[in-house]
């Protein structure tokens, strides 16, 4: 029993091939502009306010949306469905345990997991917006549920906004694969 289960972890295939230059190039592209312009109204707009633009979660969603484009993982649907969901249960767990930090982050990860599967929304960021909801500073706990609004759903629309465009100039790239 023990070699069989041990044997699940060899794998079952080789590693993907390499991607061509080109598409390095616009993955490069995609996530300088996506998150550039987000930085820059965090930055430039809401710095001296108690709102902020940006969170970290958003370099992995650019990953995805910018250099993964075919994963399901990275369609519309999954980014902004994906990230909002986890955002409101973040902030529900944070209020309700904020006294028990590890088992809010537990909890509002797990959780929002469970629901973007529930919901065929999931986007691995949107693990890390749910725990940045619970353990980020003053300015993300003063924001309450409006971290879901802003940043996150006004941040992850510029970004899809943004791998709209950036994906389709290449005749060889498509985004998205499907909407909803």
């Amino acid at each position: 029993m023990l070699k069989a289960y041990l044997e699940k972890m060899k794998g079952i295939s080789k590693s993907p091939p390499a991607v061509s230059i080109e598409e390095i190039i616009w993955s490069w592209i995609g996530a300088f502009l996506g998150i550039a312009v987000v930085a820059y109204l965090n930055y430039s707009k809401f710095e001296n306010t108690d709102l902020v633009m940006i969170v970290g979660s958003f370099g992995a969603s650019a990953v995805l949306i910018y250099g993964a484009i075919k994963s399901p993982l990275a369609q519309p649907r999954n980014l902004i469905g994906g990230h909002v969901l986890s955002a409101i249960i973040g902030v529900t767990c944070y209020q309700l345990l904020n006294q028990y930090m590890w088992l809010a982050s537990a909890m509002a990860v797990a959780t929002s997991i469970a629901l973007m599967h529930a919901t065929k929304t999931l986007h691995p960021p949107g693990g890390a917006t749910a725990l940045i909801a619970v353990i980020g500073g003053e300015k993300i706990h003063a924001l309450g549920y409006l971290y879901a609004i802003i940043p996150v759903g006004v941040g992850a629309t510029i970004m899809l906004a943004i791998a709209l465009l950036i994906n389709n100039i290449p005749q060889k790239r498509r985004y998205p694969e499907f909407w909803i």
